[in-house]
């Protein structure tokens, strides 16, 4: 057995069982899928940042976050889902214990790891909640919620969300220091001039 298939087995999927017995209920039944939505292609996160690029108080926390969503994008969706290959839960647990899981949205058609969903909202919030503070802690709540999201409809696995967390803060961080240091560049060069 694989690395992914023993996290799979021993920490992962008891864990995605335990939320779908203990916290699974009609009314989170009804939010979870609206709450992912939000993470979806990130378009969310994409469009406030283009609103933020659009405000002069705010360009630098636009150009933040958008940079960030650019490198999740080639980080996770063109390099590590196709490298890593990591088959969705549901998938795993039909595949390997012959396990059907009721999915409430319909079945995704990429590979699982990283989240996608999670390491977009981590780095647009995380840039955020740098730039800002009070725009910051309600984004952090929202990807919190998005992140939570893709456990509780099982189509991501925990291990998934945490690297995701781990690898959206991180270049969330990597984005504001990149446009710090240029917008700095820029301001040195545009009072020379």
């Amino acid at each position: 057995m694989d690395i992914l298939g023993y996290l799979a087995e021993h920490f992962d999927l008891p864990i995605l069982d335990w939320i779908m017995a203990n916290l699974w209920c009609p009314f989170l039944d009804a939010v979870m899928p609206v709450i992912t939505v939000l993470g979806d292609a990130g378009i969310f996160w994409i469009a406030l940042a283009a609103v933020f690029l659009l405000l002069p108080k705010h360009r630098k926390m636009g150009l933040s976050m958008g940079v960030a969503l650019m490198m999740g994008l080639v980080i996770c969706n063109m390099i590590l889902k196709p490298v890593v290959g990591r088959i969705r839960p549901y998938d795993y647990q039909l595949e390997f214990f012959q396990k059907t899981i009721p999915l409430l949205i319909e079945r995704q058609h990429d590979f699982s790891f990283p989240s996608g969903h999670t390491i977009a909202s981590f780095e647009a919030a995380v840039a955020m909640l740098i730039c800002n503070k009070k725009l910051g802690i309600p984004a952090m709540i929202l990807a919190v919620l998005i992140a939570f999201s893709r456990m509780y409809l099982y189509v991501h696995y925990p291990t998934d969300v945490i690297a995701s967390v781990i690898l959206g803060t991180g270049l969330a961080f990597l984005a504001v220091f990149l446009v710090n240091k240029g917008w700095a560049l820029w301001e040195t060069r545009k009072n020379k001039a």
